[in-house]
């Protein structure tokens, strides 16, 4: 028992190191080949449409209602110890800090990241990237990298849309449901704002997308074994970027604040 647990300790151990330096090889093709970048620019933008205006609904609705539940769960932990006067600046900063970066990155996981998993991984069992190498035209150019900074352009950007929607969401339930006015919220908003929070929350969603991105085209160029392991494809790329970003979370709130 002890042999066969140790065994599969090893295996998991390997495979981890593994999938870590493929990811960072890729990420070394991505960088090299992004001299193309400007030339390439066309497939950049599609990519950035893609990812940004297609997403504009669902951030808009996801936002909106974050903001609102902020603000409801922030009166109720103030009620009787807090005054109301400061719910605008504590929802601000919640917000700007942690909860438009973080749900916004989320919410493009499991659209794009999944997205992009399953069709590079169809691409990968249809030998379309075989093909591609054929013809000598890299994979890492023509696939990987324009998704890569597409993503990662488009989340700070998304997340400042979304900062916005929620900041909103916010202030129509402090004004409709707390008696709480636009003045005194909006004043509370800009005595606790800080460049500082909006700018890690920017350096938060920036990091986000490199990891949405990147383990996205990783799982979908390691795809195999057809239609299943492009449904498997789909679900490891999801749930591998939203474990990443929780941890990028972590690590770069210790470091930016």
């Amino acid at each position: 028992m002890v042999v066969y647990l140790t065994q599969a300790l090893g295996r998991n151990v390997l495979q981890f190191l593994e999938r870590a330096g493929g990811t960072f090889i890729l990420l070394a093709q991505i960088i090299f080949e992004s001299r193309t970048a400007w030339r390439d620019r066309r497939i950049i933008i599609e990519q950035m449409h893609a990812v940004g205006v297609m997403s504009l609904p669902l951030v808009s609705v996801t936002s909106l209602f974050t903001g609102a539940v902020s603000a409801w769960q922030a009166a109720y932990q103030f009620e009787g110890m807090v005054s109301l006067t400061y719910l605008g600046g504590a929802t601000a900063i919640a917000i700007f800090m942690e909860l438009g970066p973080v749900l916004t990155a989320l919410v493009l996981a499991g659209r794009v990241g999944a997205s992009i998993a399953a069709e590079l991984g169809t691409m990968k069992v249809t030998e379309q990237i075989d093909a591609l190498e054929c013809l000598a035209i890299s994979p890492a150019r023509y696939l990987a990298m324009p998704r890569f900074w597409g993503v990662t352009i488009m989340l700070p950007i998304l997340t400042v849309y979304a900062n916005i929607i929620a900041l909103f969401g916010a202030y129509v339930v402090a004004y409709t449901l707390l008696e709480v006015s636009g003045t005194m919220f909006f004043d509370s908003v800009q005595t606790f704002f800080e460049l500082r929070n909006v700018l890690g929350g920017l350096t938060k969603s920036v990091a986000f997308g490199a990891t949405i991105s990147l383990v996205g085209c990783y799982v979908g160029f390691q795809t195999h074994g057809g239609a299943e392991g492009v449904g498997r494809s789909t679900i490891d790329a999801f749930v591998l970027s939203a474990i990443l970003i929780l941890i990028n979370d972590y690590i770069l709130a210790l470091l930016i604040f």
